[in-house]
C-alpha cells in the first residue's frame, strides 16, 4: 500500500481573504489540508466531512484522507464554512478548492482530469452542490485560480443529505445552511435531486437502509435523477447500521464499502497503475 506525505499543516484559500467572510479567525478562513501519496497515481479527492453545515466531524476528514492515501489517491480535507455562515458559503468554499487543486496540480503530479470530491452527511450534500451547480471558470478573471473550472471529475456520497424538500431533508443541515425560514427558491435550488442533468460527474453512493438521521430515500433520489439523466453511477446500501460510520471500522459488512469504493476509484484510473 501507498503510504502518505503530508507536506503542510494546511492552505489557505484565500490568503487575503475569502467572500461574505465576517471575521478573521480559522472559521473565517477555508483551507484545504493536504494528504499526498507517495507513489500515488494521478488522482486527487477534495474530502468534505459531515456535521449538518454546524460543525466538521473530525473521522470524517484525515482517516478519509490516509484511506485514500493507502490505495495511492493524493487526498485534501477542506475545513468549509459552516453555522453562522449559510449558502452560498460552503459552495463558494469546495468550488474554490476544486479550482485551486487544478491549477496546482502540475505541481503535485495530479491529472487536472482527475479531481473528485467525497462528503460525508451534509458534507455529502455540499459534493453533491459542487457537482450540480458548478462553471467552467472565468477565463477574465485576474486571478488565475478563478480561471479554472470547478466542476468535479467524480463524486463520493457516503449517506448524503442530497434534498432540502420536505419530508427527507434533514432538518439540522436545512437549518445551517438556508436559515430558520427558508426561501422557496432556495430550497428547491438546493434539492440536488432536482440539479441533475446529463453533464453531472460520475457518482459512487452508499447508505445504510435505517439510517434514522438522514433517510436514505436521499440517496435514492439521487441516483434515481443520475439514471434518468444517463449518468453513470454506483450505489450501495446497507441494510443497517447507524448514521455517521465514517469508515465504519465497527461493523465489517458496512466497511466494505471503501474496498467497493478503491475499486470504482481504480475504474477511473486514479490510482497508480499497478505493477
Amino acid at each position: 500500500m501507498a503510504g502518505f506525505e503530508n507536506e503542510v499543516e494546511w492552505i489557505e484559500l484565500w490568503p487575503e481573504g475569502a467572500p461574505l467572510a465576517q471575521g478573521n479567525d480559522d472559521e473565517d478562513r477555508p483551507a484545504i489540508t493536504p494528504y499526498l501519496a507517495a507513489g500515488g497515481g494521478p488522482g486527487a479527492v477534495i474530502v468534505c466531512p459531515g456535521g449538518g453545515y454546524g460543525m466538521r466531524a473530525d473521522h470524517e476528514g484525515e482517516p478519509i484522507a490516509r484511506w485514500l492515501n493507502s490505495i495511492g489517491i493524493h487526498a485534501f480535507v477542506l475545513r468549509y464554512r459552516v453555522a453562522p455562515y449559510q449558502y452560498p458559503c460552503a459552495l463558494l468554499d469546495v468550488q474554490r478548492a476544486v479550482r485551486y487543486v487544478r491549477h496546482h496540480a502540475g505541481e503535485w503530479g495530479i491529472d487536472q482530469r482527475k479531481i473528485g470530491v467525497l462528503g460525508f452527511s451534509a458534507g455529502g450534500h455540499l459534493t453533491s452542490t459542487a457537482g450540480t451547480h458548478y462553471d467552467r471558470g472565468d477565463a477574465e478573471a485576474a486571478d488565475p485560480i478563478e480561471r479554472q473550472s470547478s466542476r468535479p471529475d467524480l463524486l463520493m456520497l457516503c449517506y448524503p443529505v442530497i434534498t432540502m424538500k420536505q419530508p427527507y431533508t434533514h432538518q439540522g443541515s436545512q437549518h445551517n445552511l438556508l436559515g430558520a425560514e427558508p426561501d422557496p427558491a432556495k430550497v428547491e435550488l438546493l434539492s440536488n435531486e432536482l440539479q441533475v442533468t446529463a453533464d453531472t460527474p460520475p457518482t459512487f453512493l452508499w447508505h445504510t437502509s435505517d439510517d434514522e438521521a438522514v433517510d436514505v430515500e436521499n440517496s435514492l433520489q439521487f441516483a434515481s435523477a443520475l439514471r434518468k439523466n444517463g449518468v453513470p453511477f454506483d450505489l450501495h446500501v446497507y441494510e443497517k447500521g447507524r448514521h455517521g460510520l465514517g469508515l465504519a471500522e465497527e461493523d465489517p459488512h458496512v466497511a466494505s464499502w471503501t474496498a467497493v469504493c478503491a475499486l470504482w476509484l481504480a475504474r477511473y484510473q486514479f490510482a497508480a497503475a499497478s505493477k
